[in-house]
C-alpha cells in the first residue's frame, strides 16, 4: 500500500478538539481539507501525523501546542489609543479587525478589552498555547 510521504498531495477529513472536549474545527459536511504535504500549509503536528499513513487509515492524535500554534506571546497584546480606530467600527471584547504590520502585511487580531481611553488588541493565533487534539482519516493520495 502506498504511503504518505513529503511532497505528495493529499485530502483528509478531520474533528479537532481541545482537551475539554470542545470542537473547534472539523471538515463534516464539506470537502475533505487537500494540502502538499512538507509544503508548510498546516502546523507542522497535523503533517507529521498524515505523514506515513494509508488511504482508509484513520488515527487520534494530540499535537502540543509547540507543534501547533505555539505559546501564547504576551508581547502580541497591545494597547492603543481609542482614537485609533476608525470612528465607524465599535470595539468590544471578541471583535476580530485587520491591521497593518510593520512590513505592510495583514494581521488579524482580536478585541480583548476596552476603556473609554483605549483599546487592546490580540495578535495571537486563537488557538496559541493550546494543546490540540484530532481525529484524521486520509481519504486520498493525489
Amino acid at each position: 500500500m502506498t504511503t504518505a510521504q513529503n511532497g505528495d498531495s493529499v485530502k483528509i477529513h478531520y474533528t479537532g478538539t481541545l482537551d475539554d472536549g470542545s470542537v473547534f474545527d472539523s471538515s463534516g459536511g464539506r470537502e475533505p481539507l487537500g494540502f502538499k504535504l512538507g509544503g508548510g500549509q498546516v502546523i507542522p503536528g497535523f503533517e507529521e501525523a498524515v505523514l506515513g499513513m494509508t488511504v482508509g487509515e484513520s488515527k487520534k492524535i494530540n499535537i502540543p501546542m509547540d507543534k501547533a500554534y505555539g505559546r501564547r506571546n504576551e508581547d502580541l497584546v497591545i494597547t492603543v489609543p481609542r482614537n485609533q480606530v476608525p470612528p465607524e467600527i465599535k470595539p468590544e471584547p471578541g471583535l476580530k479587525l485587520q491591521m497593518g504590520g510593520p512590513n505592510g502585511e495583514i494581521i488579524m487580531v482580536e478585541v480583548v478589552d476596552v476603556s473609554d481611553e483605549t483599546i487592546s488588541l490580540d495578535a495571537n493565533p486563537p488557538l496559541a498555547g493550546q494543546d490540540l487534539n484530532f481525529e484524521i482519516e486520509l481519504v486520498e493520495i493525489g
